[in-house]
């Protein structure tokens, strides 16, 4: 299991940009699993919704973009690289994610070439699907 600190050590994003806890499991370059715990301290919660808080999609395909990239750097030859978003397909939003929802993050690399990349992604509470969607990116 990787920590924040450990997490921090792979990727570039930091407090309060960083929206990955924990990795639980990790095959370097081909998959991982993450958690994300929402709590209501959460900087989005502020203007997303004040009276009716929900984590915004968005940060939700961002934080599966974050446990990819700690996929593919956690390979020796991608180490100390930047990761960038090149594309995103097929997103789907099937549930809303509020405060005390645990998600947990799966990202699996389906292609490498040279340096661009595609992942199948999902993100889950409770094994109940929130979002999926396919990403792509380069170095």
């Amino acid at each position: 299991m990787l920590t924040s600190n450990d997490i921090e050590k792979i990727i570039p994003h930091r407090h309060p940009f960083l929206l990955i806890d924990n990795v639980i499991e990790l095959e370097a370059g081909k998959k991982v699993i993450a958690k994300k715990c929402v709590t209501v301290n959460e900087w989005f919660f502020v203007g997303h919704f004040p009276n009716k808080h929900v984590m915004p999609g968005v940060l939700i395909v961002e934080a599966l973009a974050q446990a990819g990239a700690v996929a593919i750097l956690s390979l020796e030859e991608f180490k100390g690289k930047i990761a960038y978003f090149a594309g995103i397909d097929k997103a789907r939003f099937k549930r809303k994610v509020v405060p005390g929802d645990v998600l947990t993050l799966e990202v699996e690399i389906i292609k490498m070439r040279g340096i661009l990349g595609v992942a199948q992604a999902t993100a889950k509470v409770n094994d109940e699907l929130a979002v999926a969607c396919e990403l792509m990116f380069s170095f």
